[in-house]
């Protein structure tokens, strides 16, 4: 059973999982408390919904990425969003203007 399935989120959601995977600073442990998905999960998911090529550019990026867990990040980065991004709360995303 895919990840998608299994979950059933929609086109938003999954375009917002992919956004939060791909961006440098937010880490899995955001997107678990968001999205209720692990690190495992969401390797899974992005192989699911990327082309081969791109899951492989973006497995290569974040591997031993120190931003993307919170625990081997620097006392000093103390959030999961950058700051350009909206407040996010829960599992409640809210209103952005695509």
């Amino acid at each position: 059973m895919s990840v998608v399935e299994e979950f059933g989120f929609n086109e938003r959601q999954r375009d917002r999982i992919i956004a939060m995977a791909w961006e440098d600073r937010t880490p899995f442990e955001a997107i678990e408390y968001q999205f209720e998905l692990t690190e495992k999960q969401v390797i899974k998911f992005m192989k699911e919904e990327m082309h081969p090529r791109n899951w492989r550019k973006w497995r290569a990026r974040v591997q031993g990425r120190k931003t993307k867990h919170a625990k081997l990040r620097s006392n000093e980065v103390d959030r999961f969003k950058s700051t350009s991004q909206r407040q996010i709360t829960g599992n409640r995303i809210s209103k952005k203007k695509y």
